[in-house]
């Protein structure tokens, strides 16, 4: 499976902390000059570093790694029609299993229902997009750039060009949001389809405070707050039970899906699948080493005129510790769990036996042993509990 990061966003959101750089305005799809010179030059590095891991990169696709393709970002969707062709003309390759772009709503009703046609002519099957909130002072507040009414007006058009599987993100734990006004956005989301036909997949997740965030800095200076642990957990709650009667499947802790569309290129990282990213601030893995890319676009771009990436990568061999820790850490974030056997050769055994005595654990029908979702909400005092 293949990741390609596309550091680019127009504006930064208030809570974000992945890397990204402000992109060049573009108000058509498929103008790709002048203004644009540096995407032309992220992609120009791209191609050369999917040259230099080619062999890397065949021999993930012959592992057993999931056929996917997700690109994210930042803002894939800032990208032409145009660039998306190029960066798949430098993979070599179409008909991935599964193809996942990321959008957000503004550039969907921006560009419109061409752009989508033209996505998945060329392979797109698998639309992930940034909604986050229906509230617009909560929006405005995350600094996003679309409206509610976007949100739902860009859900129209992706449906309308026949995408078939379209994944929706959400926030909650905001300093400001109520009880209340998360069941309606939880709400809103079942009805954002104008046809009536909930998304194929929801992803809901806790407000955190990352570092080097615009949320960090405010709430050094005094200006935020973070929501009370209680007021998270109960949001938690009635997102599960309100998407749990409307039929999803809770298959990771952040994840909902209607049975059979559950994501199987992030499903695959849950399940400890090698994996190749590509682009400035990406991560790979494959054989117990992790490797990754400085997220430094300047310097990217540098690396990639001379063909040579090594100044910009880092890495490191897991030891056998590790590589268990990630597999437990990973496996008992899912509904799938991880194989009993496989813990008992892992864990402290008191405190495995403790875990199920307490029903911090159950164990399946197929011998797996899983966190109950009652309990996911605390996974990670848990896992920590038992490695």
């Amino acid at each position: 499976m293949i990741y390609v990061h596309v550091p680019f966003c127009r504006s930064f959101c208030t809570y974000c902390g992945f890397y990204s750089e402000v992109a060049p305005r573009c108000r058509k799809s498929d103008d790709t000059l002048g203004q644009e010179r540096e995407f032309e030059d992220y992609l120009t590095a791209l191609d050369a570093e999917i040259r230099v891991r080619q062999n890397e990169i065949q021999r993930m696709s012959a592992s057993e790694g999931a056929d996917t393709l997700y690109i994210g970002g930042g803002t894939p969707s800032v990208l032409s029609l145009h660039m998306l062709e190029r960066l798949l003309a430098s993979l070599g390759r179409q008909g991935f299993r599964e193809f996942t772009l990321e959008v957000n709503p503004e550039d969907i009703v921006e560009k419109g229902a061409e752009y989508v046609a033209g996505l998945l002519s060329l392979g797109v099957n698998r639309i992930s997009m940034g909604v986050q909130s229906f509230d617009d002072g909560i929006l405005r507040w995350m600094n996003r750039r679309h409206s509610a009414s976007q949100a739902v007006e860009a859900y129209r058009i992706l449906e309308d060009a026949g995408v078939g599987n379209i994944s929706i993100d959400l926030i909650f734990g905001l300093p400001q949001m109520t009880g209340r006004l998360w069941e309606e956005t939880v709400r809103k989301a079942l009805e954002i389809s104008p046809s009536g036909v909930p998304p194929k997949h929801i992803s809901a997740y806790q407000l955190s405070v990352e570092e080097d965030s615009m949320l960090e800095k405010m709430i050094a200076e005094g200006k935020c707050f973070q929501a009370s642990e209680e007021a998270c957990e109960s949001q938690y709650s009635v997102l599960c039970k309100i998407l749990g009667e409307a039929g999803y499947n809770h298959y990771e802790i952040s994840n909902f899906a209607v049975p059979g569309y559950e994501a199987v290129h992030n499903s695959a990282y849950w399940r400890d699948v090698p994996y190749v990213g590509l682009g400035p601030g990406a991560h790979s893995y494959m054989g117990g080493m992790r490797q990754w890319n400085e997220a430094d676009l300047r310097k990217y771009i540098a690396a990639g005129q001379k063909g040579d990436f090594s100044s910009v990568r880092g890495g490191e061999v897991l030891d056998s510790g590790q590589k268990a820790l990630e597999r437990i850490m990973l496996g008992l974030r899912t509904s799938a769990g991880v194989s009993l056997d496989y813990l008992r050769g892992c864990c402290r055994e008191t405190s495995l036996e403790e875990a199920l005595h307490r029903g911090n654990l159950i164990v399946r029908e197929d011998g797996n042993v899983r966190i109950p979702e009652d309990r996911f909400f605390i996974s990670d005092n848990i896992i920590s509990s038992l490695v």
